[in-house]
């Protein structure tokens, strides 16, 4: 199993990213997939969450900014980022249900 992440970086607060998280080595339409996040000196938080047929769910604290979706033409994974606030500041790591397996992590800043 693997996956690697793309797209992290610094941003200005009110802006924009797209994280992709491209997988390998297991049937990627069959799994549930899960975007987790880390603050510094914060426990990791389950961010969205999407079931192999594609129905999304999210944590209160970005309903209605994030928006989580899938390729399995692709095997890829996608959180799209709006209306960012400094306390979206983290490590956002991908994660697979079924395996328990984590990304490397990526980090997104949101800073004037």
């Amino acid at each position: 199993v693997q996956l690697v992440e793309s797209g992290g970086g610094l941003v200005q607060p009110g802006g924009s990213l797209r994280l992709g998280c491209a997988a390998s080595g297991i049937i990627f339409s069959l799994n549930a997939m899960d975007w987790y996040r880390q603050a510094p000196g914060k426990e990791r938080e389950l961010v969205a969450t999407i079931t192999s047929g594609g129905r999304p769910n999210y944590a209160d604290s970005v309903k209605g900014r994030f928006t989580i979706s899938r390729d399995n033409a692709k095997n890829t994974l996608y959180l799209q980022m709006n209306s960012l606030k400094p306390e979206d500041t983290a490590v956002y790591y991908c994660h697979i249900k079924n395996y328990d397996y984590w990304a490397q992590g990526t980090q997104v800043t949101v800073s004037s």
